[in-house]
């Protein structure tokens, strides 16, 4: 596929050409329906298909027609918005701390303003000019944010929560002005009369400073920690680039120079010794060893690899010294493909916005119309100019949500933290709206399920028998003699089951076939059933049986007699069998979607009790598969812990990581099972459905106090107190509320 460049040339309208695909970095986007608003826009350019992703501030365009990058950024811009070439060099701008830093400066000033305006013990003579010296950079620096999104919206008709922060914010601001100006507010020794009286207020007396300062912090702690989840959401690409290889060992001219990793060509042979990891895409022209891939493809078993074999960057070679011919290089190679796929399931929007953005859209325009039609009716009553306009701001005064920011953070402080305690770390309120209604776990296998490390799990003697481990039997004390020499996964794990044994004489590694040595004066071997020249049937059908469930098998054999046979493989966690008891218990459907080979798939599958398994899958088939998952409106989960998962944990409605995985799996989550123990991703979504049913209700009562207290500002009965006890009222109500989630305890005690 061909990439627009920034020379905003337009190219000839072509029927043949490919589509071409430009990423842009959007600025100046407030919310979801910020994103939605710059899509349908894009999308009415003939030819541009188009996606805006809020989470990641990135658009992905597809142009089939004659449009330019220039025409696009045009097009952004004319919706009110900014937009950008990406550059990779620059560092990436950190909202998160410039929020943060208005957060602290809104705090710091906020806070004596609302004291003194809700505490008439505090309010000294001339408290009130203080307050509005103290209330200023609050409404204008701190909150300008708000101001410039909600301009943006009333230029394209459209009104959102930033609508109704800036004009509540701004009202109660300008109402306090007046009053303080030309009203009686002004006055030194003026005080707050607090009554819960329903009485018709002096205007000119009232002010509501603690109004405009109290909604812009709450919300402005809210949008921090958005802004902190949104930081994370390109981590896991972040993760798969640190991955490859800096450098590596090229030959040229019969000697090694290590260069840099962009000066490897195509073509080039390089070096790849034991511990190292593969540089790039390449086929073996020399040497032979063991390559663990599980990382990059899900292989539980390192893959042996001789001349002619291909092999994948970002592989570690864990024991012999290969030279390898690169076949690809850069953005061409399987670990550029897969951040790719990441990238791509990161652009895609998800099919639900932020829930307080939904009830804005019905909520906003309602309070405006209420406030317009509170200032006809008293116009129309002849009450005069200044007692409408009182009641008009009032009823933006009160309808403004101050607890709206509260809503969300305090009830994901909650439950996060009761998570953090379990193990369970949940990124964001995104997360827990993914975590919603999930239908079916595509569960990975090696890591995940699976110990992911090799461990003898069976011996059998030369009759085919079955012996114990813990008997030491000869076969396996042959078997850890011989292993003793190699650095192969396979031979640690043998060597492992029986220690202590002393390592075998004259050891040599057959390549593709096993090793051999002296041991006990006699010539003794171990590895492939073709390294003997027959062995007894039923031993034989053991081994079969063995290898058909994806184990790998060991014959032993010293002098001329067989010894037997040990089986080696990657073995189930006894946690997971809980765990697909508890998802089939709560009716979610188990998928078992792993790169391993199908014996090894089915054998754990069986033994699961998973009915439904795909397996040798690439990472670019996983994510098909969680879409195939998602085409019959099934929301998918998906657990894993390797590079190969990350594109399928951001595909999915849900990705669960295991804490014990790659920084890669884990960048690209929204829940992170810590203890590696699969019964944490049960707790995970319970505990995700609790912590999200708190927030709803949290914004139902969060706009709830102050829907109540609207009709109080529309007939003219708002006071000071009655607008400072709504807004206290329904924040001490979000924060009891959402503390609840400290006590949260999974269903199922077992899960501990």
């Amino acid at each position: 596929m061909s990439t627009l460049t920034h020379s905003g040339t337009t190219p000839e309208p072509d029927e043949e050409t490919e589509p071409t695909s430009v990423d842009l970095d959007i600025t100046g986007m407030s919310c979801a329906s910020c994103a939605a608003r710059i899509t349908k826009k894009l999308n009415k350019v003939d030819g541009v298909q188009a996606t805006v992703n809020y989470a990641t501030s990135k658009a992905h365009v597809l142009t089939t027609g004659p449009v330019s990058v220039h025409d696009l950024i045009e097009v952004v811009e004319a919706a009110g918005y900014g937009a950008a070439m990406p550059e990779p060099a620059a560092p990436p701008e950190d909202h998160a701390a410039k929020i943060r830093n208005k957060l602290i400066v809104a705090v710091i000033l906020a806070v004596p303003v609302m004291l003194l305006s809700m505490i008439p013990a505090l309010q000294f003579d001339g408290w009130q000019w203080l307050a509005l010296a103290l209330t200023l950079p609050v409404v204008f620096w701190c909150g300008a944010g708000f101001h410039r999104a909600a301009w943006t919206n009333l230029r394209h008709g459209a009104t959102t929560m930033d609508t109704l922060i800036s004009l509540g914010s701004l009202a109660s601001l300008g109402w306090s002005v007046w009053a303080l100006v030309w009203g009686n507010a002004g006055a030194i020794g003026m005080r707050h009369h607090m009554t819960w009286a329903l009485q018709r207020p002096d205007p000119s007396s009232a002010i509501y400073l603690e109004a405009s300062v109290g909604v812009i912090t709450f919300i402005l702690v809210g949008r921090w920690i958005e802004a902190r989840n949104r930081a994370e959401a390109g981590s896991a690409l972040q993760a798969l680039l640190q991955m490859g290889a800096k450098s590596v060992r090229v030959v040229r001219d019969g000697q090694e120079v290590t260069v840099p990793i962009e000066a490897l060509k195509v073509g080039d042979h390089f070096v790849v010794r034991p511990g190292e990891k593969v540089a790039t895409d390449g086929r073996v022209v020399e040497g032979s060893s063991a390559i663990d891939a599980s990382l990059v493809t899900g292989e539980s078993l390192p893959v042996e690899v001789a001349p002619e074999d291909d092999v994948v960057g970002a592989t570690v070679n864990t024991s012999g010294r290969l030279v390898v011919e690169a076949t690809a290089v850069g953005t061409d190679t399987e670990l550029c493909r897969i951040a790719s796929l990441v990238e791509a399931a990161q652009t895609s929007r998800s099919e639900t916005q932020d829930l307080a953005d939904q009830v804005s859209s019905i909520f906003v325009p309602t309070v405006l119309a209420i406030a317009v039609l509170t200032m006809i009716v008293w116009g129309l009553l002849g009450q005069g100019v200044t007692a409408a306009f009182t009641a008009g701001v009032a009823v933006l005064i009160i309808a403004c949500p101050c607890a709206l920011g509260l809503a969300t953070p305090m009830a994901l402080l909650a439950g996060t933290g009761r998570g953090a305690r379990l193990g369970i770390v949940i990124k964001g309120a995104r997360s827990l709206e993914r975590a919603r209604d999930i239908d079916a776990v595509a569960m990975d296998k090696t890591g995940t399920l699976t110990t992911g490390q090799m461990a003898v799990t069976q011996v059998w003697d030369e009759s085919g028998r079955a012996v114990s481990i813990s008997d030491n039997p000869p076969v396996l004390g042959v078997a850890a003699a011989l292993e003793a020499g190699s650095e192969h996964p396979i031979s640690r794990a043998v060597v492992e089951a029986c220690p202590g044994i002393a390592p075998a004489k004259d050891f040599r590694a057959l390549p593709g076939l096993g090793v051999s040595g002296v041991v006990d004066g006699l010539p003794a071997r171990a590895g492939r059933v073709s390294l003997f020249d027959a062995i007894p049937d039923e031993l034989s059908k053991n081994v079969e049986q063995a290898q058909a469930e994806g184990r790998t098998v060991l014959v032993v054999g010293r002098g001329d007699d067989i010894l037997g046979a040990i089986a080696v493989s990657d073995e189930i966690k006894p946690e997971a069998v809980i765990a697909v008891k508890r998802l089939l218990g709560a009716g979610v459907r188990p998928v078992l979607v792993t790169g391993d080979n199908s014996g090894a798939a089915a054998r754990v599958a069986s033994e699961l009790g998973i009915d439904e398994v795909i397996s040798e899958v690439m990472p670019e088939d996983k994510v098909d598969v969680v879409k195939r998952l998602q085409a019959d409106e099934t929301r998918v989960a998906m657990m894993g812990d390797g590079v190969n998962d990350a594109a399928a944990l951001q595909a999915a409605d849900l990705g669960v990581s295991m804490g014990t995985g790659t920084d890669v799996a884990i960048a690209a989550s929204d829940i992170i099972c810590t203890r590696g123990d699969p019964r944490l991703a049960v707790d995970a979504l319970s505990l995700a459905h609790a912590t999200d049913r708190t927030i709803r209700q949290n914004l139902f009562w969060a706009f709830a106090y102050n829907v109540v207290a609207i009709p109080v500002a529309a007939v003219g009965l708002l006071s000071p107190v009655i607008a400072a006890a709504a807004m206290a009222f329904s924040s001490i109500f979000v924060v009891t509320n959402s503390m609840r989630l400290v006590r949260w305890h999974p269903e199922v005690s077992d899960s501990n």
